[in-house]
């Protein structure tokens, strides 16, 4: 694989983490939650990366294994799948329900203190760090699509970035009410989604040196469940939470759109 690509997708996973800071930069300079938009992007985002999962990655999955597994192709792929939703189902788990970073967190939350100070700031550190953690797999499933080629990954790389907004809220809403400090708020916001090109680095590592096509058929199986899960587990159902139900299927129907478009046209 040549340094071009591998450089692309370093720096499209790079843009789809750091897009925490521009949630965190609405909390700071508009008054209101604009519901319809935050409704309509994670909708559309939930939509690109079903699409991409089910009709793309997952038939790629397959044909990547079967150099090794023959006629077991579709068996090892289906189960890299199961495996990558078990990855984020684990991680989700193993962080305490009450910072989730997936609940609906307003703008207008930064001027309501209903809770102590002290409360505030652990309540955004969490945050912040169960974002990191759920950006980690995140970060390596956009790199391996990435890999892919630009023109495959950059709807990817928006549905993600889209994503990523109500998360940078998330972080900065709490720390901004418990510090009162704009910038310390915005640079925490920004390093949870860092951890998304940690994660495309820790996959370039360990898996570069060995690649073939056992290991991206297994990297990119992983990668579609990673995808559905979110999509069904967070995008959706957050989406639903901001109180547009239909605005929520539109976003979705075209994120379906986009991606078949792109599939078709640049292919």
């Amino acid at each position: 694989m040549d340094t071009y690509t591998i450089l692309i997708a370093f720096g499209l996973t790079l843009i789809a983490g750091l897009s925490t800071g521009i949630g965190s930069l609405i909390a700071f300079f508009t008054d209101k939650t604009n519901t319809t938009f935050l409704t309509v992007a994670l909708g559309f985002s939930a939509g690109v990366m079903l699409f991409v999962s089910f009709v793309d990655i997952f038939p790629t999955t397959v044909s990547s294994f079967g150099t090794s597994f023959g006629d077991n192709a579709m068996l090892a792929a289906t189960v890299t799948f199961f495996a990558g939703m078990g990855l984020i189902a684990l991680i989700d788990f193993l962080i305490p329900e009450e910072d989730n970073p997936h609940e609906a967190v307003m703008v207008e939350d930064i001027g309501k203190p209903f809770m102590p100070e002290k409360k505030f700031r652990r309540m955004g550190l969490f945050v912040a760090l169960s974002i990191a953690i759920h950006n980690f797999p995140e970060g390596l499933a956009t790199f391996a699509v990435s890999l892919q080629g630009i023109e495959f990954a950059l709807p990817i790389v928006i549905a993600i970035a889209l994503h990523n907004i109500p998360e940078g809220i998330a972080v900065s809403v709490p720390i901004y009410h418990a510090t009162g400090d704009r910038r310390k708020a915005f640079r925490l916001s920004l390093l949870s989604g860092l951890a998304e090109p940690l994660g495309a680095l820790a996959g370039y590592f360990i898996l570069m040196p060995f690649w073939n096509s056992t290991i991206e058929g297994a990297l990119m199986g992983i990668t579609a469940g990673i995808m559905v899960y979110i999509s069904l587990d967070e995008l959706l159902p957050t989406s639903e939470k901001y109180g547009k139900h239909h605005y929520s299927i539109i976003g979705l129907v075209l994120g379906m759109m986009v991606m078949a478009a792109s599939i078709i046209l640049l292919k």
